[in-house]
């Protein structure tokens, strides 16, 4: 009779257990956002490594996804940065271009994951705005931010100035944050906002010793002549020779210049270089003299017997040296975090992405900057890794864009993303289900008449197809063939072959126009609202 009671009390026990039990939620992934200013795919070496190693930015694609065809809506800095932020196009949060100011009434993700839980953090350079919505603590540059001693705006200290590498300031502000400040009881949002590499190119000093002595590859496309194009590809102010400045960009010294003859390619061309180098402290400016004085000599003694080709190679060579010089730094303190994640345990549920705010030529038709909706310009690299979720050393050619990263970050989150969002979740990419993911992407440039004088331009790009309308003086149309023009040297819009072809496009950029909320009533409505900023001094040309 006992052990039948026994038996019984023990079922009971039993019973009860299984209906009180209730299942552990898992864990919130943390989100470790890398970003960088300008960081070309060509610069990274998971993408292509001739040009530039970079180990510890391709561990993330090692171990997790590498995404071939990620692009942007908008290629320039504040309106890509809006754009991720807000997960809306910019014609929609307002930011089309850096003189637009941000609707501060837009919600932006971090806001949404920290009054979900999230404990927020943010280092490094937004651009625009000095009081980020959505952070329990930032210490962000101020606009552009400076290479050496950098002022930072903080949301404890006030403004501050620190004396050092900038790139090495931002990863130590990162590795303390998460050493000392991180809350252990809750999932975090950690952006890590590089300024490098970002014009004007400054490497550290460990760095510019060694890649001042390095040659580079040219492009096949340095020489470009624009044949086979329109008024917009001729008509740019990018290119390495003619707009490059000589002070500012390749190290001239303004004296030097003047030595020459050379004039300045830009009214801020020699005061940028005494804003720039001139911030360097006694000791930081000596080693730089020692370096930088021989390369000058060396040009003093050559530039009289320099075509205009040698002068372009030159140029390009000189443009290397500091913007690759200038992402080592950036690679090492990428490794830094990765390495204090996984030391820690942190790495198995962390989400760590590493993207720039857009694309960036590095010599390709003769070009620097971005802008256009060509690829080294509108492509950006993405690499992602999420150990149980993205397999690793997966890759991906599908046409995801910046727009999306908002509702990915959310979605993993366990969080519902406002309605008017406009981006996808990448989760079901990540675990290889994205079969009916987007298969065009959108593009809006609208900054002309300004600095670089890229015409305004909106088009749609395929995998295989991209059809551009360039507007504003001009009404040109452009299609170029991604699969068989990898280097988009010819405009094949009225050649008969694509005739099918071009219909689609046509179509389908018609439609997400219409999807996005984008118009000619809205492309005229910022034009009267930019002529109006122009006429009162603000836009820069």
């Amino acid at each position: 009779m006992k052990k039948k009671y026994l038996s019984l009390l023990s079922l009971f026990v039993a019973v009860l257990a299984f209906f009180s039990f209730k299942p552990q939620k898992p864990e919130r992934p943390n989100i470790v956002f890398i970003m960088s200013d300008d960081h070309a795919y060509q610069a990274i070496s998971a993408y292509s490594d001739k040009l530039l190693q970079t180990p510890n930015i391709d561990r993330i694609a090692k171990e997790g996804m590498l995404f071939t065809n990620a692009c942007v809506t908008n290629s320039i800095c504040a309106p890509s940065r809006a754009v991720i932020l807000t997960g809306k196009h910019s014609h929609i949060n307002g930011k089309i271009d850096n003189y637009f100011p941000f609707d501060t009434t837009n919600v932006t993700f971090p806001q949404l994951l920290q009054a979900n839980g999230y404990q927020t953090a943010m280092f490094g350079k937004l651009h625009f705005g000095n009081n980020p919505k959505g952070f329990d603590e930032f210490k962000i540059l101020p606009d552009q931010g400076h290479y050496y001693n950098p002022d930072f705006i903080t949301k404890k200290q006030g403004k501050i100035k620190l004396t050092g590498y900038v790139t090495d300031l931002i990863t130590d502000m990162t590795l303390n944050w998460l050493k000392q400040d991180r809350d252990k009881n809750k999932p975090f949002f950690l952006a890590y906002l590089h300024k490098a590499p970002h014009r004007e190119w400054l490497p550290a000093e460990r760095h510019y010793k060694e890649f001042i002595n390095r040659k580079f590859p040219e492009p096949e496309t340095l020489f470009d002549n624009y044949e086979g194009r329109g008024r917009a590809s001729k008509e740019q102010e990018m290119n390495l020779l003619a707009h490059m400045n000589w002070a500012g960009d390749s190290k001239i010294r303004p004296e030097n210049m003047d030595k020459l003859g050379i004039k300045e390619s830009h009214p801020y061309d020699k005061g940028n270089y005494k804003a720039t180098v001139g911030r360097m402290n006694e000791t930081q400016r000596k080693e730089w003299d020692a370096v930088y004085d021989k390369m000058n000599a060396e040009f003093i003694q050559n530039y009289p017997n320099m075509t205009k080709e040698d002068l372009m190679s030159w140029r390009y060579q000189r443009y290397m040296q500091d913007y690759l010089g200038s992402i080592a730094a950036v690679d090492e303190g990428v490794g830094q975090v990765l390495d204090f994640l996984k030391e820690n345990g942190l790495d198995k549920n962390t989400i760590v992405v590493y993207t720039s705010d857009q694309g960036f030529y590095l010599g390709e038709h003769g070009w620097f900057d971005k802008r256009f909706i060509f690829d080294e310009s509108f492509k950006t690299p993405l690499l992602v890794k999420w150990p149980g979720v993205i397999q690793a050393g997966s890759r991906n050619s599908q046409m995801v864009q910046n727009l999306d990263f908002a509702q990915t970050f959310l979605a993993a989150a366990g969080i519902k993303a406002p309605s008017d969002m406009q981006g996808e979740s990448l989760i079901p990419i990540f675990k290889g289900k994205g079969q009916n993911f987007r298969d065009a992407a959108y593009y809006h440039y609208y900054e002309y008449p300004s600095v670089h004088m890229v015409k305004r331009h909106y088009g749609i790009v395929t995998e295989q197809y991209k059809l551009v309308h360039f507007y504003y003086d001009i009404n040109e149309w452009e299609l170029y063939d991604r699969t068989n023009d990898k280097n988009e040297m010819k405009n094949v819009y009225h050649d008969p072959k694509y005739a099918k072809v071009r219909v689609e496009l046509h179509k389908k950029l018609a439609k997400l126009r219409v999807k996005y909320k984008d118009s000619e009533t809205l492309d005229k409505k910022y034009i009267e609202k930019y002529k109006e900023l122009e006429a009162q001094g603000k836009i820069f040309k």
